[in-house]
């Protein structure tokens, strides 16, 4: 996703001599890899996603948290582990996103777990619906040092706003924008970014300038619109849109539709990123979201041992030999995504 400037430079501040030496290790272990065919890794992850919890207020039709679909369990991020693997790796991360499964904002603890880690120079990102950026809430995720929050806004009617949000109140979307707005201004912070991000889908896709004016009118930095994952989208679905620039799927002419991207058999959030969920277990990337390739345990191992462990190095050799017979890879979207 791009990088506005002064988000760029936010980034860019947390530079270190030792971050710095591990994005070259990573970048050219990956390369190497590439050329190679051969899953070759140096280095610490350069960005982790970590999930706070699996709970959500929503039902969102194609989300497995709205859908109340996991196999795995419900629960909580425990700050002790937490705290143990970013300390472990701090020093060679730059980015921290607190999102994978479920709304941050459940999590009683959530925004000192970010200061926690924003206080050791890392950036943070989270995604949020907003139903619970009270006035109270606003002025924490200030205080907290958070770079970049994420708003979901999938329309710009309660009517549009709810096909997709189910159970939400666009009203209380806005109200928690205005009040993280108001209490940056208040507190002569230039943090965190607030983006609006619109996941297109067929009954919103109308809206997708009044979004952008929306944005404007409340002082929200930016507008992402993003193309939606549609886990049964082999025989159509009434929310791919119709507009092809933000849809990740193509019609065949015969009634059958298909991922746009073609597979390749490599993928760079395998050696640069991860993503740890709410009970410690490592997954390679936000597309196993009920963590069935789990490549280990943070309660019964070290972060490092895992990273660099062979069950991890095995998964890698196997995308370079047929990402294709990945399960979880073929409906991958890397390669469709559309911001700005």
């Amino acid at each position: 996703m791009p990088l506005p400037f002064a988000d760029t430079r936010n980034l860019l501040a947390k530079a270190t001599p030792l971050r710095v030496w591990n994005t070259l290790e990573v970048v050219g272990s990956y390369i190497l890899s590439k050329l190679t065919g051969k899953a070759r890794l140096r280095g610490l992850p350069m960005a982790l996603s970590f999930e706070p919890t699996t709970s959500c207020n929503l039902r969102c039709p194609e989300c497995p948290s709205g859908l109340r679909s996991f196999t795995r369990p419900t629960g909580m991020l425990q700050g002790d582990l937490f705290k143990r693997t970013i300390d472990e790796v701090a020093s060679r991360l730059w980015y921290l996103i607190f999102y994978f499964q479920g709304e941050p904002y459940l999590h009683p603890q959530f925004l000192e777990l970010v200061k926690y880690a924003s206080d050791k120079g890392i950036y943070t990102a989270t995604s949020t619906n907003a139903h619970y950026l009270s006035d109270q809430n606003a002025r924490k995720t200030v205080e907290s040092g958070l770079d970049r929050l994420i708003i979901s806004l999938d329309g710009t009617t309660q009517d549009v706003y709810q096909q997709y949000r189910v159970g939400g109140k666009l009203e209380k979307v806005l109200e928690g924008t205005r009040n993280v707005v108001k209490w940056r201004k208040e507190l002569k912070s230039d943090t965190p970014r607030i983006i609006f991000q619109f996941l297109v889908v067929r009954p919103n896709e109308h809206q997708i300038e009044d979004a952008k004016q929306l944005a404007e009118a409340l002082g929200v930095d930016d507008v992402w619109f993003k193309t939606a994952q549609i886990y049964d989208h082999a025989n159509g679905s009434p929310l791919i849109p119709t507009i092809d620039y933000y849809s990740r799927y193509q019609n065949n002419g015969d009634n059958t539709w298909s991922l746009k991207n073609k597979l390749v058999n490599h993928c760079w959030k395998m050696w640069h990123s991860c993503v740890i969920t709410w009970d410690g277990l490592v997954v390679p990337c936000c597309f196993d979201k009920d963590a069935e390739y789990r490549q280990g345990d943070l309660k019964t191992e070290t972060f490092r041992q895992l990273w660099r462990g062979p069950k991890y190095q095995r998964f890698r050799s196997s995308l370079l030999k047929g990402r294709d017979q990945i399960e979880m890879c073929r409906n991958c979207s890397e390669g469709t995504k559309v911001w700005g």
